[in-house]
């Protein structure tokens, strides 16, 4: 048993990392274009007005805007089956609560979508990744107001309608459980904020800060479920799926302390999920409710709008394992969005990201033994420095050594029983970190000739990675060296 014939192979991006475009044709700004690039040691700033002295990397970002045929026929000949990209919800709706559309912001994606038709490409469109209007924010607060939902639904509707006949596979929220951890305030909730750092991952939130965290989530979950069955009414061929930032928690030691501390941090890595594929909050809401000394409100009929709006499928990105320990000695900080001690038998990456491809077989076997709907790994890959030699070549063998073991352990977990339907590991192209607004640290197959303060001819430059990931997916993941 290995991938099935009709495996998705693709690659994954996001609008506010690689489209650029800033304020063309009718766009309005998103919050993430009121953030300026930073680096691993100075953190991005949240600016509410605009500075022309800040560099803001989204506003060019790679200029897929107006590149996007050169980039689809990079993607076409490495043979992808899948592009994931998301929708700018402000080159759509600017402000975000219009009633009508911008007609040039429409006629882009469907542009970009026939292009990947044309290469027998599958479009994986995400609705909403971190690009909540800033007027949404300014004058409603973002996710942390209902109003949101509406103007949610409205950009859904708009957009299943108008691409019913050019997108099948659909998410409705970019790592929708991130709206939970720091910086997710800004990026996910579009919550008010003064002008200042994005908050660190780190940070021990407020009793107020993990309210509104939630609330604002609530909104989502109706929004999403809503979401669901309007698209479902429109095109029932519709594939509709959550998105969640995943991640293996494993408990440091066998100390029982260790072991339910990890048990209890996995349930809130599965929080989103029970509520997006089971339809209801989990049975362990309450108790976590009372001891962050918190209340959401839920309005009527709302839990019978998460039931009947479930997903289709389940995906999610990987990209590392943590360790937790009751021993407060023994805590730091690791990696991404999860807070955790490093496991001494694991590597780790330029930025301190550990690397454990076998957490990706557990974490698939995992979800799937506990919500038994297809699942799709829609971002994995390795975040590093990479050389551009003399002549033009880049020699990336790191890339792919590490895409290559987490292949195989996604063979293994197919082998196990997961019904595991695609992959689109993260930045196929080079873009801009979210973390850090750096250039400097690359996930692509393709190379983008730009720099950290945004200088460079943009070129696109195919990296050893992009031969190698040919390879596999022309022999459906047989062929991995």
């Amino acid at each position: 048993m290995s991938f099935p014939k009709n495996f998705l192979w693709g690659g994954a991006t996001a609008a506010n990392q690689f489209e650029g475009g800033w304020l063309e044709d009718g766009k309005g700004d998103s919050v993430c274009d009121h953030i300026t690039a930073g680096t691993v040691s100075t953190p991005r700033y949240f600016t509410n007005e605009i500075k022309s002295e800040n560099n803001y990397p989204s506003h060019e970002a790679i200029d897929f805007y107006h590149r996007y045929k050169e980039d689809i026929a990079l993607f076409a000949e490495m043979g992808f089956r899948v592009f994931r990209l998301s929708l700018n919800w402000t080159r759509i709706f600017p402000k975000g609560d219009e009633a009508e559309p911008n007609q040039k912001g429409l006629d882009f994606y469907r542009d970009v979508f026939k292009e990947c038709k044309k290469y027998g490409i599958e479009p994986l469109v995400t609705i909403s990744h971190y690009e909540i209007p800033y007027y949404l924010m300014d004058r409603y607060g973002g996710w942390l107001s209902r109003d949101c939902i509406d103007f949610y639904l409205n950009f859904c509707e708009t957009v299943f309608k108008e691409y019913k006949d050019l997108v099948t596979y659909w998410l409705t929220f970019n790592e929708i459980n991130c709206m939970m951890m720091g910086v997710g305030d800004i990026l996910s909730g579009g919550i008010k904020s003064e002008d200042g750092p994005l908050q660190d991952f780190s940070a021990v939130p407020t009793r107020e800060q993990k309210q509104k965290r939630f609330q604002a989530t609530h909104h989502q979950f109706v929004a999403s479920a809503k979401a669901v069955i309007l698209g479902h009414e429109i095109n029932p061929a519709f594939k509709i799926g959550c998105m969640v930032a995943g991640g293996a928690i494993y408990p440091y030691t066998c100390n029982p302390d260790d072991v339910v501390l990890a048990q209890k941090e996995m349930r809130m890595n599965y929080f989103c999920g029970d509520v997006q594929v089971r339809g209801e909050y989990p049975y362990y809401t309450n108790r976590i409710f009372e001891e962050m000394g918190i209340s959401i409100e839920i309005k009527d009929n709302d839990l019978e709008v998460l039931k009947q709006g479930t997903v289709d499928f389940y995906s999610f990105s990987y990209y590392m394992s943590t360790c937790t320990t009751a021993d407060e000695e023994a805590k730091k900080t690791s990696g991404n969005v999860i807070m955790g001690v490093k496991n001494p038998y694991l590597k780790a990456s330029d930025w301190g990201w550990q690397i454990d491809p076998q957490g990706l077989r557990y974490l698939l076997n995992d979800l799937y033994g506990r919500y038994q709907i297809p699942m799709m790994v829609v971002e994995n890959g390795l975040g590093a420095v990479d050389v551009l030699e003399e002549d033009n070549t880049i020699h990336d063998s790191y890339r792919i050594d590490y895409l290559r073991e987490h292949i195989r352990q996604m063979e293994e977990a197919i082998r196990d029983g997961v019904d595991l339907i695609g992959f689109t590991p993260w930045g196929c192209i080079d873009l801009v970190s979210i973390s850090t607004g750096e250039m400097k640290k690359r996930y692509g197959f393709i190379y983008v000739d730009k720099d950290n303060e945004g200088n460079g001819s943009l070129e696109r430059l195919r990296k050893d990675s992009f031969y190698w990931y040919k390879k596999v997916i022309a022999s459906n993941g047989e062929d991995l060296l």
